[in-house]
């Protein structure tokens, strides 16, 4: 309205009927609207079609593993109906040689249904991971700031993970990111604009990690990538990569600290490995990833022909 009386237009003089300027306020006011969803559309593009994607992978293990246990019990099924209708066949004779055939039988159905019991509990576990996996399409699990997994969240991942790891050794690694000289955003150009780095920060880590791995915000300006089926090495590699994307796209530095779950650990323990790492990170000057084994600190680097290996 302002900018229409610069350029000369008394708006109340003009004599506009009523219901046309309210007509036209109604319509810039649409597509003003519109034009803001439309930017609101382009920036959640990229969460809705990775979300789609990770639905996807969720969807598919949980029919694979729902036609795996549907295929080994309807094969269980008719041998037990076989072992059952032999029960009953030699119900009545009270021969040993035909018992004894019973025993044996019982032997070669005992194997199957010893092995069938152990893959319905490692469905149970995989079951268990994927849904940790649908809590992640949830609000409550979801740093509204960022738009990834807030503490709760990570928890919940975490528990699953370490889960698999003392029934199964499956390994996973953690890398805790802290920005650089965070405060000197927020002082030089304001919170609004410390949130805006923290959004497209965390919007960068979820673009750049792999579908299987876990962006999390911890706190303030740190963040959490989990990576299952990741040794140290590996995710100390993954993680200076990051590092080094983060710096580039926006000129933002990053310290890290990477710690690798062993059997028996605990979600502090490994938490805690990972954040002295990024402590020593910070005291090496900052701007890059240290490994942290237990037992000594190493300076992590991005090696493009490993990764090509």
């Amino acid at each position: 309205m302002q900018n229409l009386l610069l350029l000369g237009f008394d708006f109340w003089n003009i004599h506009i009927p009523i219901p046309l300027a309210l007509a036209a306020v109604a319509t810039i006011g649409y597509l003003i609207g519109r034009q803001q969803k439309k930017n609101v559309s382009r920036e959640m593009t990229h969460h809705t079609q990775r979300d789609f994607k990770r639905a996807q992978i969720v969807a598919a293990e949980l029919e694979k593993i729902a036609w795996d246990i549907r295929k080994s019990l309807s094969k269980h099924h008719a041998s037990v109906a076989r072992f059952k209708d032999r029960v009953n066949q030699l119900g009545g004779e009270e021969k040993e040689l035909p018992w004894k055939e019973l025993c044996r039988e019982a032997e070669d159905i005992l194997k199957p249904t010893m092995q069938l019991a152990t893959q319905i509990a490692t469905a149970y576990d995989e079951i268990r991971q994927q849904s940790i996996h649908l809590m992640t399409f949830t609000e409550v699990r979801t740093d509204q700031l960022t738009g990834v997994k807030n503490r709760r969240g990570l928890d919940e991942s975490l528990q699953s993970l370490f889960a698999m790891l003392n029934r199964y050794e499956a390994p996973f690694s953690l890398a805790m990111f802290d920005v650089d000289h965070f405060k000197r955003v927020n002082d030089e150009f304001g919170h609004l604009h410390g949130d805006r780095v923290l959004h497209d920060l965390a919007k960068l880590l979820d673009q750049q990690v792999r579908e299987t791995d876990i962006v999390a915000r911890f706190g303030g300006e740190e963040f959490v990538v989990v990576m299952p089926q990741t040794d140290l090495e590996g995710a100390g590699i993954l993680s200076d990569r990051l590092r080094k994307i983060v710096e580039e796209k926006l000129l933002l530095t990053l310290s890290g600290g990477v710690a690798s779950a062993a059997p028996g650990d605990s979600q502090d323990a490994l938490i805690g490995r990972a954040d002295a790492a990024l402590y020593q990170a910070k005291s090496e000057g900052r701007n890059c990833v240290f490994c942290n084994d237990g037992r000594q600190f190493t300076l992590a680097e991005h090696r493009e022909e490993i990764l090509a290996g």
